[in-house]
């Protein structure tokens, strides 16, 4: 026998036939691959290699790919017929229609006699006839939405009217193109110098942005025209809209030279990363030097620092390095150092968001600090921007620093940690604490309360800070009483959910809460006071009490919601701890009772859990959060760019689609839409809550309602990402369901499902010991068993259909119907899985079994399993006509109890078949009296 590593090229070749025939697609361009390493001249036979190898890549759908073997074959052999073929193939699969169509007019040069070029020539023509027609409707309609757009005389709705038209063109790939040569951003940058109307601004913004689309050609004429100060420009508004077009423009601009895309699952290209490296860096060390201009608006610096985020981490283009060397830190702790509601000479515009902003822009530059050097680089830039503040100690630069630490608490707070321990800060914070000055009162209280994050790293604020606290919360000023509030909450609560721990005399939390309660509802108060309100709530709601009494409050869970709406994002992580903690939705300690014992015996302290906490108490909450619309307040917080809120939002969102009933007010709301990009994209925690929720969404509503459009196609993947040995096996069965549902919509869905890797992953469940897990699992694959992808996996060399005949006899029903509903749809399609029915031992037992099953469902579909047998060949109906499966279907055809007139129908087909093969005849002569004998023993079978 010739050992594989030794084998020819022309060898390799035809064992790549071989394995191409059986469909095994990976080990076929492995073989070509291999006799093309071992092709040394460009003949005849390398051309064929390649050919071979393009026509293995069409069945993988790497069209590129096969082009490119296409275009090797003829420069070896110009116009080849089969090159052509299957270029032209290739080509009409990416829409590359005019250059199909050339292939195929080549080949019919070449070959006029081929008769199968002929039909997909005469097809491509009239797609390329209609092209050509649509590009001369659609040039016209450019040419006039032109003229009216940019014709300043014109009245402003028709220009509007005119320009969201040249927007709808440019997402089409002709309009663009024309769009593009006709000079359209010329025009636009022209006329925008001019223009008054931010309707129109915003509009012209976005058609820029389509144009830059995924198109690199373009993306660097435009930039090389335009300029990157021309996008700051446009960035640098008050109007949200127009703040919102000019960022998502730039991300576009990084995007298309990195390759990424806008799903949160999307990674950038190295190669193309690499080659536009300076133009990358130059976008971003531009929008790093906009940081702290003095110019620009809170939104478009928020929008600024959101873009940083996004790119700097090493799951995108991984910039955070060269921000730290381009003192790009120092800018960010200025911005960090600003309040909104005090402004000195030197103060930037900033929004009620931007310190939060910032701050989860810091902790994402530091978790990107993956080595101990870089993360000293990190906190090295930190010690040197506060020094550098302290060296004049002037009011400004004492307060600037402590509401720079105080950010940092929100952010990296391993840093603001450190940076607090220094020393001389904690002494200067409760200094400015005691001071008679509402702005260092008010600074000073806020850094305490970041600080006081961890009870037992912080001791000293703890012990120093209390009483300076308690004496804030005397004060007459509304701002400081609030704050100082939030910190007593807070040093309140450090026993968690823990109901022998209450560090304040009994009664203490529920005035607290009551307290922040009459912040929250108050409509006169500012919103900054009720931020401070709720972040009071999410400290006292680790108490059951709490708990119960404001889920009763209805005006208390209103105001939350209204607030959570605003979508600010200094609200998030109060509004959301707070929802999470009534929901319960935190991680728990399991408490094993063995441990109990030992940690009794050792007099070691032993949580305990309030009875309020009780399951029934948690699920009336969960039900009245949702029918008081917290879902809406969940979907606009979820635009954090925070990891860890992301996280927590998912928590609340599990927790809620726990209740069967509240289910459909969570998608009526938007729910569903916000849980998908939480589902790819955070924690691994987040993303495991978000898709279960997602999962119990599409379990008890119709997807195609719960996840309408491209949504449905776009579920599939953390679904499938629950399918794995660290999620429970709640969350494996739920997934496996949700699956099950999406499964029997439609082919694309199906197709999908096998392009995410799902069919291994949902194979596993049906070898399972737990009944639930095998029979869903056993469920998904007889939906997915419509797919002819499917069948391919069981026509390979293995035991799956051995195991599908095997649980066929399941002591389960419902994973018995399961399989043999998959079996009877593999059988129907598939001659070879009929053959391998027989590679069980039990495959007759099996049979038996559905055949005499009380159950007419079981029944009719091991009836339809015995046709499609006898029907598949004369070999395999040879081999059923052997035993007493003929004499039962006799029995069937013929006997009184069985009420389904199907059953004897299909039973009367299977004879009919056996007959058709010329089988039945011989067998029955010598075999009559059994038959009789075997048809009243059917009445006995259980």
């Amino acid at each position: 026998m010739t050992k594989i590593k030794n084998l020819t090229a022309h060898e390799w070749k035809e064992k790549g036939n071989i394995e191409f025939n059986k469909g095994n697609w990976s080990e076929a361009l492995t073989c070509y691959t291999s006799a093309l390493k071992l092709a040394d001249k460009d003949n005849s036979e390398k051309a064929t290699y390649y050919k071979n190898r393009a026509a293995t890549y069409l069945k993988q759908e790497e069209y590129n790919k096969a082009i490119k073997d296409c275009d090797e074959a003829l420069k070896i052999c110009p116009n080849d017929p089969k090159a052509l073929f299957r270029r032209c193939q290739a080509l009409e699969a990416l829409e590359r229609f005019e250059e199909a169509y050339r292939d195929a007019r080549y080949i019919i040069s070449a070959d006029p006699a081929n008769k199968t070029i002929q039909p997909i020539a005469a097809r491509l023509h009239e797609i390329v006839q209609e092209r050509y027609r649509q590009n001369s409707r659609v040039s016209a309609k450019v040419s006039q939405m032109m003229d009216i757009a940019f014709e300043m005389k014109e009245n402003n709705e028709k220009r509007e009217t005119a320009m969201n038209n040249l927007l709808v063109l440019a997402r089409e790939r002709a309009g663009a193109e024309i769009m593009f040569n006709d000079g359209i951003v010329s025009k636009i940058t022209k006329i925008l110098k001019l223009e008054k109307n931010e309707e129109i601004i915003t509009i012209a913004i976005r058609i820029i942005t389509e144009l830059c689309k995924d198109n690199i050609n373009r993306t660097k004429d435009i930039l090389k025209h335009i300029g990157i100060p021309w996008c700051l420009e446009m960035i640098n508004s008050k109007i949200a809209e127009r703040v919102n077009a000019a960022q998502y423009y730039l991300q576009t601009l990084l995007n298309t030279y990195s390759g990424m895309n806008n799903k949160p699952d999307s990674k950038p290209n190295k190669e193309l990363c690499d080659k536009y490296n300076k133009e990358i860096d130059t976008i971003l060390s531009c929008l790093l030097c906009s940081v702290t201009s003095r110019t620009i608006s809170g939104l478009a610096r928020d929008a600024i620092i959101e873009l940083i985020m996004r790119n700097i981490h090493y799951t995108t283009l991984n910039w955070a390095e060269r921000l730290v060397e381009l003192n790009g830190l120092q800018r960010l702790m200025e911005v960090a150092s600003e309040l909104e509601e005090y402004k000195y000479e030197s103060s930037m515009d900033i929004t009620s968001s931007t310190r939060t902003v910032t701050s989860v822009c810091l902790a994402r530059i530091y978790e990107n600090m993956y080595y101990d050097a870089a993360k000293e680089k990190f906190k090295n830039a930190i010690d040197e921007y506060i020094k550098d503040k302290l060296l004049t100690p002037d009011l400004e630069s004492k307060v600037r620093v402590v509401v720079s630490i105080t950010t940092l608490l929100l952010g990296p707070l391993d840093v603001g940690n450190s940076v607090i321990a220094k020393e001389g800060i904690l002494e200067m914070i409760l200094v400015m604490a005691g001071t008679d000055d509402v702005l260092q009162q008010k600074v000073a209280c806020e850094c305490i309360i970041a600080a006081a994050s961890k009870r037992d790293k912080s001791t000293a604020i703890i012990n120093q800070g209390v009483n300076i606290l308690k004496k804030l919360y005397q004060s007459k000023d509304d701002s400081i009483r609030v704050r100082a509030l939030v910190g007593l909450c807070k040093l309140g609560s450090s026993g968690g959910t823990d109901a022998t721990i209450r560090p304040f005399a009994d009664g203490a939390t529920k005035k607290l809460a009551e307290a922040c309660r009459r912040f929250l509802i108050n409509p006169k108060k500012q919103k900054d006071m009720r931020k401070w309100a709720v972040e009071g709530l999410s400290y006292l709601t680790f108490d059951a009490e709490v708990k119960e009494k404001l889920i009763e409050d209805v005006e208390a869970v209103q105001a939350m919601i209204e607030l959570a709406k605003t979508g600010d994002q200094s609200v998030v992580y109060g509004v959301v701890t707070t929802l999470v903690n009534l929901c319960n939705a935190y991680d728990k300690q399991e408490l094993i009772p063995e441990m109990i014992e030992l940690a009794k015996f050792a007099k070691h302290h032993i949580p305990e859990e309030h009875e309020l906490d009780d399951v029934d108490f948690v699920n009336k909450r969960l039900n009245a959060l949702a029918k008081a619309g917290v879902t809406s307040a969940l979907v606009a917080l979820s635009k954090t760019e925070s990891q860890n809120s992301k996280e927590l939002i998912a928590r609340v969102f599990n927790a809620l689609s726990s209740q069967q009933e509240v289910r459909g007010i969570i998608v009526q709301q938007g729910g569903a839409k916000a849980l998908l990009p939480l589902a790819l994209d955070g924690t691994d925690k987040g993303k495991k809550q978000a898709s279960q929720a997602l999962a119990r969404l599409g379990i008890t509503i119709n997807p195609e309602v719960a996840f309408p459009g491209q949504r449905i196609m776009e579920v599939v993947r953390p679904f499938i990402n629950l399918l794995n040995a660290e999620c429970s096996a709640l969350e494996n069965f739920e997934a496996l369901m949700a699956l099950c549902n999406l499964a029997g919509i439609n082919d694309s869905i199906r197709k999908r499902i096998l392009k995410e890797g799902g069919f291994q992953k949902i194979e596993i469940y049906m070898y399972e010991d737990h009944e639930m897990l095998k029979r869903a699992s056993t469920q998904v694959m007889n939906n997915l068993m419509l797919c002819e992808d499917t069948i391919k996996y069981y026509e390979q060399e293995n035991d799956r259909v051995k195991y599908l005949v095997i649980l066929c006899q399941d002591e389960d029903l419902d994973t018995s119907m399961a399989a043999a509903g998959a079996l009877a749809m593999l059988t129907s399609v598939s001659i070879k899985s009929c053959f391998k029915i027989f590679d069980s031992k039990d495959w007759l037992e099996s049979l038996h079994y559905l055949l005499a099953n009380p159950n007419t469902d079981l029944q009719h579909r091991g009836i339809v399993i015995i046709l499609n047998m006898i029907k598949s060949t004369k070999d395999v109906a040879a081999k059923v006509i052997e035993t007493d499966v003929m004499e039962i279907l006799m029995a069937l055809t013929k006997s009184d109890t069985v009420q389904d007139k199907k059953i004897k129908e299909l039973a009367a087909k299977a004879l009919e078949a056996a007959a058709e093969w010329k089988l039945i005849r011989e067998w029955k002569s010598e075999n009559v009296e059994q038959i009789s004998q075997n048809a009243n023993n059917l009445e006995n079978v259980e």
